[in-house]
């Protein structure tokens, strides 16, 4: 069964409005202050985890106020789907990492396995450091062994979320604000 635009205009009317831009904006100015704070002498690689990632990270490099260089990377869990499956690696790091510091930028800790997977990975190529920001936390105990990031904009309770680069079958990515889905 397909996902019509009509469903996707009906879950965006009847969601509920968790972050506004303006939250959002100075959650990202606060990460940038602290990440800025932590790493600016350390020469990091950051990686943007695609497709998630793409909207924080591009508005978070704006406040980091040291040199860097930047990828992307692609692993998911979910495709266009609304639960998790195994890890494809789509894009994986393709920078040496041996010997760098590295921050992974995403858009939600959830359970977290795509991100310990992606950690992992770092460090296995010989990463001297591998820190991880999310623009938001989601609060439950039903994080993977491992899971956490060590920068975050914004804690939401658990429900099922769209909006800033998270979508609902594969809508909504580009919605302005977190939204929850009504009932989930």
């Amino acid at each position: 069964m397909t996902f019509s635009i009509d469903e996707a205009r009906q879950v965006m009317a009847e969601a509920d409005l968790l972050h506004g831009q303006a939250e959002i904006n100075a959650a990202i100015a606060k990460m940038g202050e602290k990440i800025t704070e932590d790493m600016a002498d350390s020469n990091p690689i950051v990686f943007c985890v695609m497709n998630g990632g793409l909207i924080i990270a591009g508005q978070l490099l704006t406040h980091l106020n040291f040199p860097l260089q930047y990828e992307y990377i692609h692993a998911t869990r979910y495709g266009d789907e609304t639960s998790g499956g195994k890890l494809l690696w789509k894009v994986p790091p393709k920078a040496d990492l041996s010997g760098r510091n590295i921050l992974v930028i995403d858009d939600i800790l959830d359970e977290g396995n795509t991100l310990v997977e992606i950690v992992k990975s770092c460090q296995a190529a010989g990463a001297a450091s591998v820190k991880v920001a999310v623009l938001i936390d989601k609060q439950h105990n039903r994080k993977a062994d491992g899971a956490h990031a060590d920068f975050v904009g914004l804690s939401v309770q658990d429900r099922f979320l769209f909006g800033y680069g998270m979508d609902y079958k594969g809508y909504w990515r580009n919605a302005p604000g977190i939204y929850a889905v009504k009932g989930l």
